[in-house]
């Protein structure tokens, strides 16, 4: 619910850079090096759970930024991400509303959450953890995302980015303790290169 996704985006570009080694097909990190522009095709999903079972799921349809994997120094790698909490949709629209509303996002006082990482550390051929400043209804706070290589083309590059939020951090306790404080992100970004 919190945007992490864009944390999301940070952390690609900082796996980007270590992982294009172990593909077979990218033998050379330099291949990977470059600037990249979030395709519209990556997907920023999240869960939040309720307590007894269920929950609420769903995805953020509006997304745009960059990441910069530097292939000399995989911890210069940047990532650069803006979610749009108005484009959330789940199963149920009622729901949707809601997350939309002033009691969770308050998408239309604060239209944007956004990510720009502060560091990128590498932890295998093909992970990273990126840690940077998320940004969402005014609260600016320090977060971090577990990113996994998934596949590389040329001109092309895709991660699996994980991350837990506290959204009462960011002023979005809505329904609590029902609902679970932890938002879990799992994304799928996908780069092309610009």
């Amino acid at each position: 619910m919190k945007s992490v996704c864009l944390i999301g985006a940070g952390v690609l570009a900082a796996l980007l850079s270590a992982a294009p080694m172990a593909l077979a097909n990218a033998p050379d990190l330099k291949d990977a090096a470059g600037t990249y522009r979030i395709a519209n095709a990556s997907r920023i999903g999240f869960s939040v759970d309720q307590v007894g079972g269920g929950g609420i799921s769903g995805v953020f349809n509006k997304f745009s930024g960059t990441f910069k994997i530097n292939s000399n120094n995989v911890s210069a790698s940047t990532v650069n991400f803006t979610l749009f909490p108005g484009s959330v949709t789940t199963k149920d629209g009622r729901i949707a509303d809601f997350l939309r509303s002033s009691a969770v996002f308050d998408a239309e006082n604060f239209p944007q959450v956004t990510f720009r990482s502060t560091s990128v550390r590498q932890t295998s051929s093909d992970t990273a953890v990126v840690e940077g400043t998320l940004t969402a209804k005014g609260v600016s706070r320090r977060e971090t995302f577990n990113v996994r290589l998934t596949d590389w083309s040329s001109g092309s590059i895709a991660f699996n980015v994980e991350g837990r939020v506290h959204r009462s951090r960011y002023k979005m306790a809505a329904g609590e303790p029902i609902y679970l404080d932890i938002v879990i992100f799992d994304m799928n970004i996908k780069g092309q290169r610009r």
